[in-house]
């Protein structure tokens, strides 16, 4: 269900390219024909992620916090789309800060170059702007249900705002936006120890430790693959209408039936160990894709357990990197080296 490459390639801005969906996106706009400005100051990215984008001669990284004004170059890209905040819960609740400012004012440094400069603007927003949600599936117009001031709020509020800032500047100033709510996206890219809970099964199961299950492992989530929502943001950003629109998997799944799978998957024989629920996580979470299928023609096409196989395959020959570098400094063995502590 790959979109067809627009009429005309872009100049675009990517910001947070060295994150983990924001590198697949530059992979698809550079295949397009377009020419990459990527920003990332690599707080919770890693620019290992567009290395292998280096030489293009069409790809430019430039390390960029988009809360300080931006590069002079961003003013001759006519597309932005900004994935420019952490989305690991590990990372934002220990820079709250960084995260809040991050999404509001990042989200307003794009949104003024866009007034300025005429170019379109795809915000990358989050299904935690329904936060532990009282109703099953959340479609968009569901307002949500958040605790404003809890551990999660730096990242649920933050997005929150954004949403609200790129509408204002839309109807007030004409900015031409794009509003994606994303669930939960996993493959390839995704950082070791980054506290998503498909990261986090895999490298405990390959490793042959415990796979930690917050409570009682019935709360759902819905895993897309990152191919399926790189797809998505591409037809939005085409597309004739603003969003916001939901960017998941509608195919709800408990922690329980996740982590048996990646155990079957992986061939570990590691064991379940129950930790209590982290506050505010939510029980069920499931998006409401009706106006995707209907205004994008979207829909995932990838099945969870050929996702995690190459998610799985991607974290093994991670490992194996790491074991051979340490094992070349002469300090520790191979089978020991596992820990992926700097990566």
């Amino acid at each position: 269900m790959k979109n067809p490459s627009p009429a005309s390639p872009h100049a675009v801005l990517v910001a947070g390219a060295a994150g983990f969906v924001g590198s697949h996106l530059c992979d698809r706009l550079l295949e397009r024909g377009c020419r990459v400005l990527a920003l990332d100051d690599l707080s919770s990215g890693d620019v290992r992620h567009v290395e292998h984008l280096r030489r293009h001669p069409a790809f430019r990284f430039v390390r960029h916090d988009i809360t300080e004004p931006l590069p002079t170059e961003a003013r001759d890209c006519e597309r932005i789309f900004n994935l420019a905040c952490p989305a690991s819960p590990a990372y934002y609740q220990r820079h709250p800060v960084a995260t809040v400012l991050s999404s509001a004012v990042g989200a307003w440094r794009l949104l003024e170059l866009a007034q300025q400069t005429g170019a379109r603007l795809l915000h990358v927003s989050t299904s935690e702007v329904y936060g532990d949600p009282q109703v099953h599936p959340q479609s968009e117009g569901y307002w949500g249900h958040v605790n404003p001031i809890g551990p999660r709020a730096c990242y649920d509020e933050g997005k929150r705002c954004a949403e609200a800032m790129c509408l204002a500047y839309a109807s007030e100033r004409g900015v031409a936006v794009r509003l994606a709510r994303l669930f939960n996206c996993y493959g390839p890219r995704l950082r070791p120890g980054d506290g998503r809970v498909v990261s986090n099964f895999i490298v405990q199961a390959l490793a042959g430790r415990p796979l930690t299950v917050y409570g009682d492992g019935r709360q759902t989530r819905s895993f897309c693959y990152v191919d399926d929502t790189v797809d998505g943001l591409l037809r939005l950003m085409d597309a004739g209408f603003s969003g916001p629109v939901n960017l998941g998997n509608p195919q709800e799944r408990t922690m329980l039936d996740l982590a048996e799978r990646v155990l079957r998957l992986t061939g570990s024989r590691s064991r379940l160990v129950f930790e209590p629920l982290p506050a505010d996580d939510p029980t069920r979470r499931c998006p409401d894709i009706t106006l995707a299928r209907q205004r994008l023609g979207w829909a995932p096409q990838v099945a969870i357990d050929d996702g995690l196989s190459r998610t799985i395959e991607y974290f093994r020959a991670l490992s194996a990197e790491a074991g051979a570098r340490i094992a070349a400094q002469g300090s520790v063995s191979p089978s020991a080296a596992y820990s992926f502590s700097r990566l």
